[in-house]
């Protein structure tokens, strides 16, 4: 049996995985094209002089042409040094391709040729449980607020704050592990999250007040926080490009948390003492969290990131991952190191790997924490303003999405009633009956379609869908469904429909945004770039608890006004993001 250290100790090396390799004149037998029945004689264009030639003026490359297909459908004549030279120089004629993008590319191929199997399978499981695990917890600490009322003596506002802890252990653990992942590597964080969520999480059910549940709560918030962006940019470093809609159909596990979460506090906070049933409750969503951190760490034999490895100097070992998911699919490759420098065309330089002390080590990693880290990501002008409007509506997402949702078990505990919220902690814990938690449980099984309708949209040829056109549709019915549920719901069963109309849009759009974010940016800053989002997301969530708590009124429809008014904004943010993944090759 593998030790645990071993996990983190070892060097992948290409001898491990003997048999994978084969020539690269024989490639084109193992290619995606091949399996998905295109000839591999035939060239995707006419030719490859005259696919450069048909540049755009303005250097954009064109829909059909260069990053979106080139890399996809080979001729063998291009299985050749000069051949693969050709197509990783396509794409922006007056572009100078950097050795880190040719390289990527050549690794993109080669994942694309394996194509998906039992590792890609095994990862899309275990990255779900991150995903899993985030809304697991913000939804079931959201469950949790009628019963800590009734238990703490707190009102119904100031038992809000409550959910601020929980943000600020949030925008702690996206920051930090967001670029901690582009520092000390993908597989370090990928397993430590789930275990920091997990310790805190059950040690929040023995609480003895309500602020040392808060403060538990926001350490588990830094072990959660951290899921989303480390689990996302390793899974897309893993997936065809082929099988890029599973990276949306990824967020399926997002209201499969919820739930789950739901369906547990329904059981638990009804059948117990107000003083009991939360504690069961949290307890037991702290246990699922720790199986899952076992699954993890003590049975998969999770990889390092090939790109990470790449951008670290570490080119053997990114082969070397290459051949073991070979290895693992039972497929082969024609990846070598040698083929990486001669399509680079560094095979006549001398490469030096330098070795440096573990305090040089460290010295270096704390000075990766710096805006020159952050730089790369505005690069160029049509990076640098896509990076902003998706930083900006991750913002006005991140503080809307909590003003509605991490409520909703109180504003659906009135009725649609509209009336005022007592101020009485008892009267807040009565105020939450079994149906309101049966309700909760609907919601969440209505926004499972979402994120499958999501993963089929993305990828769908209509100028109206892909990435940015199903995002920018779910954003906008989101926001008309938020103010509907403010303006006509009455009634419960009003409120109950607007809600599960929301919650599927809503899932939709979170679906696609996970998923259209790191395909944005290169993989040396992917960590950076989607950290820095779910930061700020994480921190304008903050601020909505404080926000609910203090607006003026009974505090049940002007949060959902805003909420609705930020959505709205989102959505003219992401229509003005000038960069359409859709088909594109990362880097």
């Amino acid at each position: 049996m593998r030790l645990p250290f071993r996990l983190y100790g070892r060097q992948e090396s290409v001898h491990d995985y003997v048999g994978v390799l084969i020539p690269l004149e024989e490639a084109y037998l193992h290619s995606h094209s091949a399996r998905s029945g295109k000839s591999e004689f035939e060239e995707a264009n006419n030719s490859s002089d005259a696919s450069v030639s048909d540049e755009p003026e303005s250097g954009q490359p064109k829909d059909g042409d260069n990053e979106d297909t080139g890399m996809l459908q080979m001729s063998a004549a291009e299985y050749t040094i000069e051949g693969l030279r050709r197509e990783v120089r396509k794409g922006e004629s007056r572009r100078q391709w950097s050795e880190y993008e040719i390289k990527s590319k050549l690794i993109n191929k080669a994942i694309q040729d394996i194509g998906m199997g039992r590792y890609n399978w095994q990862l899309f499981v275990l990255c779900g449980f991150g995903w899993f695990a985030d809304n697991l917890w913000m939804q079931g600490v959201s469950l949790t607020l009628p019963s800590l009322s009734g238990e703490f003596g707190v009102s119904e506002k100031q038992v809000r704050y409550t959910t601020s802890s929980l943000f600020v252990g949030l925008c702690i653990g996206s920051f930090c592990w967001g670029l901690g992942s582009d520092i000390i590597g993908r597989r370090i964080a990928f397993n430590v999250t789930l275990l920091i969520t997990s310790i805190f999480g059950i040690w929040a059910s023995y609480a003895s007040s309500w602020v040392s549940l808060c403060i538990l709560f926001a350490c588990l918030g830094t072990g959660v926080g951290g899921n989303l962006p480390v689990d996302g940019a390793l899974f897309l470093e893993f997936l065809p490009d082929s099988s890029s809609a599973l990276l949306t159909l990824l967020s399926v596990w997002w209201p499969i948390g919820q739930l789950v979460s739901s369906i547990f506090a329904w059981y638990f906070i009804t059948k117990w003492p107000v003083e009991q049933g939360w504690r069961y409750f949290v307890f037991t969503i702290g246990v699922i969290t720790f199986i899952m951190f076992l699954i993890r760490f003590g049975i998969f034999h999770l990889f390092e990131s090939p790109k990470y490895l790449l951008s670290q100097g570490r080119q053997p070992e990114a082969v070397a991952v290459v051949h073991g998911i070979a290895y693992r699919n039972g497929k082969k490759t024609w990846l070598t190191e040698e083929i990486l420098d001669a399509v680079a065309d560094t095979e006549s330089r001398e490469r030096i790997r330098p070795r440096v002390s573990a305090a040089n080590i460290i010295k270096q990693n704390l000075m990766s924490f710096s805006i020159g880290h952050i730089r790369p990501l505005f690069q160029n002008r049509k990076l640098g303003t896509a990076t902003l409007l998706i930083w900006f509506c991750w913002s006005t997402i991140g503080l809307g999405y909590p003003l509605f949702n991490a409520f909703l078990p109180q504003y659906l505990s009135h009725g649609g009633s509209g009336g005022p919220a007592s101020d009485e902690s008892v009267a807040a814990y009565n105020s939450a009956p079994s149906e309101t938690y049966r309700n909760y449980a609907i919601i969440s099984v209505v926004g499972v379609p979402g994120s499958l309708l999501a993963a089929y949209t993305v990828d769908h040829k209509s100028p109206f869908l892909g990435r940015k056109g199903t995002l920018a549709i779910s954003t906008l019915v989101s926001a008309i469904f938020l103010f509907f549920f403010v303006i006509f719901g009455t009634t419960p069963n009003s409120q109950l429909f607007f809600t599960c109309v929301e919650a599927f849009c809503q899932n939709i759009m979170y679906g696609v945004l996970y998923a259209f974010t790191p395909e944005i940016f290169p993989a040396p800053v992917r960590g950076a770039g989607t950290g820095v989002a779910s930061f700020l997301n994480r921190v304008l969530g903050l601020i909505a608890p404080i926000l609910a708590a203090n607006v003026p009124g009974d505090g049940t429809t002007a949060p959902i006004y805003m909420s609705a008014i930020l959505i709205l904004a989102a959505f003219v943010g992401i229509v003005l993001i000038p960069i359409e993944t859709r088909g594109r090759q990362r880097l």
